[in-house]
């Protein structure tokens, strides 16, 4: 019993920093989408570019940090399950970059090792919440 409670805990705290995380940069994008776009020295050239990084970086990036929170709250499992994937996703749309256009940079470099690990943290969490669950008897 206690372990479920411990599993649960990590699990929350890796949920909501993910949350944080996707939040912070969703809040940057909403205030100053040139400075999302500067982290990877990329010029916004128009206001369609301005409001299609708002949208993408600001306004999915909120849908999913408010999902995440939700998530911690009522379903960890579909929040870790949901992380995993998005993630991962993530690492391996740079793996694809790689394979297409050659070397990342430090930027996508350092992503790409953060994004594996919070991808692989997320499964692991998700397959101990699973497994620990099942072990606890039903009253």
């Amino acid at each position: 019993m206690k372990s479920i409670r411990t599993i649960k805990v990590l699990s929350r705290v890796f949920i909501f920093f993910s949350a944080a995380s996707l939040l912070y940069v969703s809040a940057l994008a909403f205030i100053n989408p040139q400075a999302v776009m500067d982290l990877v020295q990329t010029k916004l050239p128009n206001n369609d570019a301005f409001s299609s990084i708002r949208g993408v970086y600001g306004g999915v990036g909120l849908t999913i940090s408010l999902f995440c929170i939700v998530w911690a709250f009522t379903n960890i499992l579909q929040g870790l399950r949901f992380l995993a994937v998005m993630w991962g996703c993530y690492a391996l749309s740079r793996l694809i970059t790689i394979g297409a256009e050659g070397p990342l940079g430090a930027f996508g470099t350092q992503w790409l090792y953060i994004e594996t690990t919070f991808c692989l943290l997320a499964l692991l969490l998700s397959f101990s919440l699973a497994r620990a669950s099942k072990r606890i008897p039903v009253k």
